[in-house]
């Protein structure tokens, strides 16, 4: 995708130069503009663009990747006074209906049914192996109304599973429905201004809403979801804003902030995730892996421990009861380059041992930081090894996560 919008790029330069481009630059050129084009838009596309957001290609959508910050300033920005980002790729879903909550808990490790009414969790997707097909944040609104979010680059297979296992549950009696909230987008204002400055445009008082907690109100007159979590690490929201309300939302939260909180992409967002020591599905949870493997362990309920009931729950609970997990999800710092996802972990003596899924240069810590699997038995910190990068072997040494502390807003 990248090298069809370059072509593209050349082609108009080529054209601006000598009157017409060559035959194949212009074929290329046509390719790089039909994919682009083929690329979905959120309501804030416009929005980016006119503020320098650098666009690229993410999971089907056209997002920005950064605005004129880089991403070391926009990640530390966001520790230090605060981002929005347009997370409006992601799908929200609801399902309604008496049997809302026994129907997710046929498909989730978490214990839906014991969370109090307002409030969340993360959860993962299990399937018949018990590996992980997306993680979700799922919240209980009422015992008939699950509100849910799931990732972009799952949206296609999560809605067809979570559609042909309600097919079933409903022909043996069930009631449940669900609303894709395509109508709506997805903003995320995250860092330590994100609270006193969604106060100013609203009269809900935030102080008394804690991490995970979720209402909907009126946030500037618009009809909002308001969850009060993140992929950051930091103190901060999720907001589902009806989409033709969202560009005006974004301004006034920037305007409100005294433009302190800034527009922040998707390489900032990586960057304080892994800080956070938060898994990205796709790169550190994928269908192979379990929650157990993953330390997600403390998502899985403790009746559900002792039901099962979801998918994969034989392989999960044998995992937390009796043999254990073969390999298990570490953070690490290492030396040299940064170690990027496929890097090789190996033994003093050269014996793989693992493999890192994401890594790269921490802005806020200045040193380099990854996670990765690892044998079982080679996860406690302080447990040293070598990571493989370009060919050549450098040190890492296990450290608990996560990197950066956490700062979620919960009761004193």
């Amino acid at each position: 995708m990248r090298g069809l919008l370059a072509c593209a790029a050349l082609a108009r330069r080529a054209a601006g130069s000598s009157g017409a481009a060559p035959a194949r630059v212009r074929h290329l050129a046509s390719a790089a503009e039909a994919a682009e084009a083929e690329l979905k838009k959120t309501a804030l596309y416009d929005f980016h663009v006119a503020n320098g957001g650098k666009m690229v290609p993410f999971a089907g959508w056209s997002m920005p990747i950064q605005y004129k910050d880089s991403i070391m300033e926009s990640t530390v920005n966001c520790r230090t006074n605060g981002s929005l980002f347009d997370v409006a790729h992601m799908c929200g879903l609801s399902l309604k209906g008496r049997g809302a909550i026994p129907f997710l808990e046929s498909l989730v490790i978490a214990d839906v049914a014991g969370l109090k009414d307002g409030t969340g969790t993360l959860t993962v997707f299990t399937n018949e192996k018990g590996g992980a097909i997306d993680d979700s944040i799922v919240t209980k609104v009422t015992d008939q109304h699950i509100y849910l979010v799931v990732n972009a680059g799952c949206r296609d297979k999560d809605l067809a599973h979570i559609e042909a296992h309600m097919e079933a549950f409903n022909k043996k009696g069930g009631d449940v429905k669900w609303h894709i909230h395509d109508e709506r987008s997805l903003l995320a204002l995250q860092g330590p201004l994100a609270a006193p400055t969604l106060q100013l445009l609203t009269k809900e008082d935030l102080s008394k809403m804690y991490f995970s907690d979720f209402k909907m109100i009126d946030i500037n007159g618009y009809a909002c979801f308001l969850t009060r979590t993140g992929y950051t690490g930091e103190d901060g929201f999720e907001i589902s804003v009806p989409s033709e309300n969202a560009v005006d939302l974004a301004k006034a939260i920037l305007e409100k902030s005294e433009d302190k909180v800034r527009l922040t992409g998707l390489g900032a967002r990586d960057s304080l995730r892994l800080e956070a020591g938060l898994c990205l599905y796709g790169n550190d949870m994928e269908q192979h892996i379990t929650p157990v493997e993953a330390g997600l362990s403390w998502a899985i309920g403790k009746r559900r421990r002792a039901e099962g009931g979801f998918l994969g729950a034989d392989v999960i609970l044998k995992q937390l009861q009796e043999e254990g997990p073969k390999i298990r999800r570490v953070g690490m710092f290492t030396q040299g380059p940064p170690a990027r996802g496929h890097s090789e972990l190996v033994s003093s003596s050269g014996e793989k041992i693992g493999e890192v899924t994401s890594g790269g240069f921490s802005p806020c810590l200045k040193k380099n930081i990854a996670m990765g699997y690892v044998k079982s038995g080679l996860h406690k910190a302080g447990t040293e090894f070598k990571v493989v990068v370009r060919g050549k072997s450098y040190d890492a040494v296990v450290t608990k996560m996560p990197f950066v502390p956490t700062k979620y807003y919960k009761p004193s």
